[in-house]
C-alpha cells in the first residue's frame, strides 16, 4: 500500500517538473526550439529604431516577410521573433525587442551562425522604406 502511495504522489510532481525539459526537448527535435537563440543573445547584434514597440515590431515582421525570411514563431508578450534565413536556408536566427523609451526599441539579432546573424541585420538596414511588395524590375 506505501509503495502505491509513494507512486501516486510523486508520479505528478516528477511529470510537473520535468514538463518544460520534455517540450523544450520536443521543440528541439522539431528544430523550432528558441532556447539557444534565448542563450545567443549576449554575442547579438544590436540596433536601435525610433519606433514603438509595437509599431516595430510589426515593420520588423513585414520586411523579413516581403524579404523572403520564414517566420516559424513570434510573440510579441515575450517580445521575439525566431525565423529561417529563407525557406530553403533553415538556418535559425532570433529577434528579441526591447521597448527603451516611448518612441524606440531596441532589437537583439542572435544565431549561432555569424553569417546569418549578419545576412538579416543587413536586411533590416532599410526598415523605414515603403513596405509594399517588391517591386518587379524592368529587364529591358
Amino acid at each position: 500500500m506505501n509503495n502505491y502511495f509513494v507512486i501516486w504522489i510523486l508520479l505528478p510532481v516528477i511529470l510537473l517538473t520535468g514538463c518544460a525539459i520534455i517540450q523544450d526537448t520536443a521543440k528541439g527535435i522539431a528544430g523550432v526550439s528558441t532556447k539557444e537563440l534565448q542563450e545567443g543573445r549576449k554575442d547579438a547584434i544590436v540596433k536601435q529604431f525610433d519606433y514603438g514597440y509595437n509599431t516595430c515590431f510589426n515593420k520588423v515582421k513585414k520586411t523579413l516577410t516581403l524579404k523572403g525570411s520564414y517566420l516559424y514563431a513570434q510573440s510579441m508578450p515575450r517580445h521575439m521573433i525566431a525565423l529561417y534565413v529563407s525557406e530553403e536556408d533553415t538556418t535559425p536566427v532570433g529577434i528579441f525587442f526591447k521597448e527603451i523609451g516611448t518612441n524606440k526599441t531596441q532589437i537583439e539579432i542572435t544565431s549561432a551562425s555569424k553569417y546569418a546573424k549578419e545576412f538579416i541585420a543587413k536586411r533590416l538596414q532599410n526598415i523605414d522604406e515603403r513596405q509594399d511588395a517588391p517591386k518587379e524590375v524592368d529587364s529591358k
